[in-house]
């Protein structure tokens, strides 16, 4: 997952982004002021963006109003140090998914984040299930045919990409856009070193394989007997 900063407390949001590190295994960018980060929001793909409503340059509403304009669906949890209910009232009709008043619990932040994440591709349990494969991504634990299977942090992060679009051939530059942060390289083969791990952890004691590569096109989590023969898969 890759997650969008827009604070302009620099302690805060370090520590927001260390806390979405280290707790849903997000790639995460910072933006300081309103005008970087609806640049930032703009050019890359992000899977949820945290936003303080009081920033330079460009207000964070002013921003929410002109991202949703330009048709962005990405979910934006907002944060703000007003309560009064018209502030809430314009948060929302500007397109704001949720929003926290200051000071919050981190522990909150994080909860809600993920609820976000989830909601925005379209899942409600943090429960994934394809065939006898199970992924829990509140606890960032996998099982299949209900072993448990030890996955590092960055395959983790493939599989559970691959997992919110299952079916979807997914390509190699877009898992890079999702799982590193704005100053990734692109180091030529690093996906293809976790697919590998993945496909031999998961599918090298199975008969059903899960992990599938589409030369030229890219890789998805379905099972053998699933559409898309005719893509020819590896």
């Amino acid at each position: 997952m890759r997650v969008l900063v827009i604070e302009d407390e620099k302690r805060l949001a370090e520590n927001v982004a260390r806390s979405l590190r280290e707790n849903t295994s997000s790639a995460v960018d910072i933006a300081f002021d309103g005008e970087e980060g609806l640049f930032l929001a703009e050019s890359s793909p992000y899977d949820l963006i945290v936003l303080d409503l009081m920033l330079p340059k460009i207000s964070g509403l002013d921003l929410l109003r002109k991202y949703r304009k330009n048709g962005h669906k990405t979910p934006v949890l907002v944060l703000s140090a007003r309560e009064e209910k018209d502030s809430v009232v314009a948060l929302l009709n500007a397109g704001a998914d949720d929003y926290l008043a200051k000071p919050f619990d981190l522990g909150e932040l994080l909860a809600r984040a993920k609820a976000l994440i989830r909601r925005g591709k379209g899942e409600h349990s943090p429960l994934i299930t394809i065939e006898d494969l199970e992924l829990d991504s509140v606890g960032r634990r996998v099982r299949r045919n209900g072993a448990h299977i030890v996955l590092t942090p960055m395959e983790y992060r493939v599989l559970e990409y691959l997992a919110h679009r299952p079916g979807a051939v997914v390509s190699k530059t877009e898992l890079l856009e999702h799982l590193y942060d704005y100053n990734w390289e692109k180091f030529s083969n690093v996906i293809e070193v976790y697919i590998s791990g993945l496909r031999r952890k998961i599918d090298e004691k199975s008969s059903v394989k899960l992990i599938r590569t589409f030369r030229g096109q890219g890789y998805s989590l379905q099972a053998e007997h699933s559409k898309e023969r005719s893509r020819t898969p590896k």
